[in-house]
């Protein structure tokens, strides 16, 4: 394990597991050993999640929790505002100089936490850092054929055709030093525990999977919003103790509430629940390409009978009203209201009906059930292994036995992300890369091609001529009725296809003592440079 700036630890304190059981979130279990440094300052801020974030690397994954903690060191060249809406960030300004050019004036004046002047040097050398092998984000820049520095706070990005989600791809890209970089270049690890970023907080200490610990940077170049001194986050995986360390007033902010515990956290004295939409879809995915299990079995989920028999032998109705507690909606499609291209007619879900299910898998061959592992994460999504649990239920009761395989977010990801893709049934979420449902679709369902940095996320191994057709001219549409007429097209051949069975869309909870004043966009980030102490 790597450490920097190593802190006394001390072990939880009596009243968080005396307040879990009298607030009856049930028994707290073990010691959880935290890492604290300073007494907390009147502005400092202390919250949790399930997990810690996994790297501070902000090209090594697309994960939204990873994505959000980094966006608070780290800033692109256009950012997303308090409503998701693009404004400038280390660009002011850019002009489209031709369909396929587009040129960006940088911010002057601008210094990485380092100390290192950010300079047009940075771009072009994060956008070959971003592209390489090793990067988990190079499917946001897939459109971007180069990148080249005109003068030391000018560059032109030459796209490959018409890009008309530019901006919005540009806004998942954040710029890193290049000097800082190429420093540190012989220590493969060393970006994923520390971090040299332009934005509004600066990393001060970090013990993985104990805390981190975040100061505003005195040099940001934009004025403040927020009151803070200091941020303290500590990755709590117990629900039970999750809560208790928040009715103790010992945290401020939990992140990833459990839907069963919202109501009672909102009747606590000082304490409120933060809920709204979320674009992220929860759904289940299926190998359909090897002709093998990873087990060494026949694969059945290449027999879309097999695939639709899971989409009618799962209730979903009662995840959402007896795992989500109410706090989901049903889902259809893998993206939702909001995004370009979503249209509702298509966003129903299969009715559950397990009389049809068995028949459908008797009509593939598999009369009397088979047998399948399935990976599931116990801490990236709300109530996570508990949905799958359900799910392992509800096909136990169509003859199918599934080994239910949950592990934490970082060994879930190492095993099911390409190139390796060890699974052939999983639980996974997702949200589009912008507010358009072409990022969704290159991301997962586009044939797999590394070169043309398309189908990162394709863990099905899904791959369909005509859906790639589609994709491809959506990507250098720039009529907008055409576009969605492309997107929905698309999008109905995924659906009708199953490589991906949507089950819902969770609402984002988080809980706050009543003295903090945040904001909650539908992208389930949170913005730290909004954030005040009352």
């Amino acid at each position: 394990m790597r450490l920097l700036h190593v802190m006394p630890a001390r072990t939880v304190p009596p009243r968080w597991r005396d307040r879990a059981a009298h607030i009856g979130v049930g028994a707290v279990l073990g010691v959880l050993t935290l890492f604290l440094s300073l007494p907390c300052a009147a502005a400092t801020l202390r919250w949790a999640a399930r997990a810690d974030v996994r790297s501070l690397d902000p090209y090594a994954g697309r994960e939204t929790f990873l994505r959000s903690f980094t966006e608070n060191i780290y800033e692109p060249l256009v950012r997303r505002g308090r409503e998701l809406a693009l404004e400038p960030g280390l660009a002011t300004s850019w002009k489209v100089v031709a369909p396929d050019r587009w040129r960006f004036a940088l911010r002057p004046g601008v210094v990485f936490q380092g100390g290192e002047a950010f300079t047009a040097a940075d771009v072009v050398y994060s956008f070959t850092r971003a592209r390489a092998p090793e990067s988990r984000i190079g499917t946001v820049l897939a459109s971007i054929a180069s990148v080249r520095a005109l003068d030391p706070m000018t560059v032109e990005i030459a796209t490959n055709g018409p890009d008309p989600l530019l901006l919005d791809e540009l806004s998942r890209w954040p710029i890193m030093s290049r000097a800082w970089c190429e420093a540190h270049a012989a220590d493969a690890d060393f970006a994923a525990d520390h971090a040299d970023g332009t934005g509004p907080f600066m990393l001060v200490a970090r013990v993985p999977d104990k805390e981190t610990v975040l100061v505003p940077n005195p040099h940001w170049w934009d004025k403040p919003t927020h009151d803070l001194d200091r941020v303290e986050f500590t990755p709590i995986a117990d629900p039970d103790m999750l809560v208790a360390a928040l009715a103790a007033h010992d945290i401020d902010m939990i992140y990833d509430v459990p839907p069963q515990d919202a109501d009672r956290i909102a009747r606590m004295p000082g304490l409120a629940i933060v809920e709204g939409p979320a674009l992220e879809t929860i759904f289940l995915g299926f190998d359909v390409a090897r002709e093998q299990s990873p087990d060494g079995a026949r694969n059945p989920f290449k027999d879309r009978r097999i695939r639709e028999a899971f989409a009618h032998g799962i209730d979903e109705a009662a995840i959402i009203a007896r795992v989500m507690r109410g706090h989901a909606t049903p889902a259809g499609l893998v993206v939702g209201p909001g995004i370009e291209g979503y249209d509702r007619a298509l966003d129903t879900r299969p009715a559950y009906d397990p009389a049809l299910a068995r028949r459908l898998l008797a009509g593939a061959g598999f009369g009397q059930g088979f047998a399948t592992p399935m990976d599931c994460p116990t801490d990236r999504y709300v109530n996570d292994e508990a949905i799958c649990e359900q799910i392992v239920a509800d096909l136990a009761r169509i003859g199918v036995k599934v080994t239910l395989d949950a592990e934490s977010r970082a060994d879930f990801f190492d095993k099911i992300m390409p190139p390796g893709r060890r699974t052939s049934f999983f639980l996974l979420g997702g949200e589009p890369a912008s507010d358009d449902a072409q990022g969704m679709l290159v991301d997962l369902a586009a044939t797999r091609d590394p070169a043309a940095h398309q189908g990162g996320f394709n863990i099905a191994g899904y791959s369909n001529p005509a859906l790639d057709r589609l994709v491809a001219r959506a990507r250098a549409e720039t009529d907008l009725g055409e576009r969605r007429a492309l997107l929905r097209r698309a999008l109905t051949i995924v659906k009708n296809d199953l490589p991906y069975l949507p089950l819902h869309r969770q609402n984002i909870l988080w809980a706050v003592s009543a003295d903090i004043e945040l904001v909650q966009r539908p992208d389930d980030t949170f913005p730290l440079r909004y954030v005040r102490m009352k």
